[in-house]
């Protein structure tokens, strides 16, 4: 902490003492993460830091990049506050990140098997973030269903029609559990099982925040979230529960200072309140239920509350590689809407057929049947290109641009492959359902 911070902190306190609040101007916030998390933090900032306001522009992790990389050359913004770290990779790379010193005490070097910083200083973590499944429980028993704790186990057939997830493109911590599947389970079989999953999926919500919204009210029964949404939920009362699968990663949701920022001192004290013993006790809000970094802060968690520092099995079957995440990230998220979002209809409907054929040849004892749904199931997984494309960083470049909605339009070579991409999946997949409806009628 320099002289010149050290100098406010003390006049902000003798300010208080006096009973006037020295005003120090605002702290602009860019961050992806919903009110109820960024309310009670807020709150409790504005009054261990009267000498400061914080203004809060809430953007999705995707449009917060962007909207600093066009502010770049006359910044107004401060802050950078959002789970995906790969997102400040791509900030940091564009040189649009402050390296500063930020203070804390108690905070170890790592979280799981993930560093809790960048080593170069240009970002911070300062809650833990892991991937899963939360689920209703009223919903499963009603429709005589138990929970799905592997992702595995959300493509069983049982589950068709019961499932929610929203797409990469529209949220940063999806696009985070996508990637640590196709890492953990590598590049085909990681494709593969998202697409017997989403076979199975009763719908792609517009945020994020419309899956546990969703399980929540029971439009659906299970949906694949962030963790925080799971243990949110649950401890605002609703009958809900989560469970990290195997595959998963924990990593930190992070929080920067922006590359000339009007209020770098305000930036630096908001980085470091985040850290303190008072900050993370609000990751313990109901309404936030975040991992703290602090080990200490578990002395206060509920009953039941995951705390990675002493459970070493949270996140420790994969080792997630941000670079690799960061580099084809906006390529992975053009795939997963050509093969899944935007064609959900004909995904799900293809699945649906292998798995009635495969059902009713359980047995196995119809070898033209068996040939039949083994190549239905090999058009379902077949990917347009292979994971060494998909590192190939100029094959990357192509992609700029993300689809809102199918009718969005793109344009140059990202169009020409997105429709290439497209026209081999509805082929597939027709193809597929064309061959399971044969099996099924032997």
């Amino acid at each position: 902490m320099n002289l010149k911070h050290l100098f406010f902190s003390s006049l902000a306190a003798t300010a208080l003492a006096g009973g006037t609040a020295v005003a120090e101007g605002s702290i602009t916030v860019i961050t992806s993460f919903p009110d109820s998390m960024t309310g009670p933090i807020e709150a409790a900032f504005e009054a261990a830091h009267p000498e400061y306001d914080l203004e809060v522009l809430n953007k999705k992790t995707s449009a917060g990049v962007k909207y600093i990389q066009e502010i770049a050359s006359d910044n107004t913004a401060d802050i950078f506050w959002a789970s995906a770290p790969d997102a400040f990779e791509v900030l940091k790379s564009d040189g649009m990140l402050d390296q500063v010193q930020i203070a804390s005490e108690g905070i170890p070097d790592m979280i799981g098997a993930y560093p809790l910083n960048d080593p170069d200083g240009y970002y911070f973590g300062f809650a833990g973030a892991g991937y899963g499944i939360m689920w209703n429980e009223r919903y499963l028993k009603a429709n005589d269903l138990e929970p799905a704790r592997e992702w595995a186990e959300l493509a069983d057939p049982k589950y068709h029609g019961h499932v929610g997830m929203s797409a990469p493109s529209r949220s940063g911590t999806t696009h985070l559990t996508v990637e640590t599947v196709l890492q953990g389970d590598g590049w085909d079989d990681g494709w593969a099982k998202w697409k017997w999953i989403a076979g199975n999926f009763s719908t792609v919500t517009e945020r994020s925040f419309g899956v546990p919204d969703g399980v929540n009210t029971g439009s659906f029964g299970l949906g694949i979230v962030i963790d925080f949404f799971g243990f949110s939920s649950k401890a605002s009362g609703f009958p809900v529960d989560f469970a990290y699968p195997t595959i998963t990663a924990l990593v930190p949701a992070n929080v920067a200072v922006v590359k000339n920022a009007p209020n770098q001192q305000g930036a630096i004290a908001f980085v470091e309140f985040l850290l303190t013993p008072e900050g993370q006790s609000v990751l313990l809000d109901p309404a936030i239920m975040r991992l703290p970094v602090n080990p200490a802060s578990y002395a206060n968690a509920p009953e039941g509350f995951p705390n990675p520092f002493e459970d070493s099995t949270i996140g420790a079957s994969v080792k997630f590689d941000v670079e690799k995440s960061g580099a084809r990230y906006n390529l992975v998220n053009s795939m997963f809407d050509v093969m899944i979002t935007y064609r959900l209809d004909d995904l799900r409907s293809a699945v649906n057929a292998i798995q009635k054929a495969e059902m009713k040849h359980a047995d196995g004892d119809n070898a033209e049947a068996k040939a039949l749904i083994a190549e239905a199931r090999g058009l379902i997984e077949a990917n347009p290109i292979d994971e060494a494309t998909s590192l190939d960083p100029d094959f990357a470049a192509i992609f700029t641009k993300k689809r809102r909605t199918a009718s969005d339009t793109v344009e140059g070579r990202q169009a020409e492959v997105e429709q290439e991409w497209d026209a081999m999946v509805v082929e597939n997949y027709r193809r597929a359902r064309e061959l399971a409806e044969q099996a099924a009628a032997l």
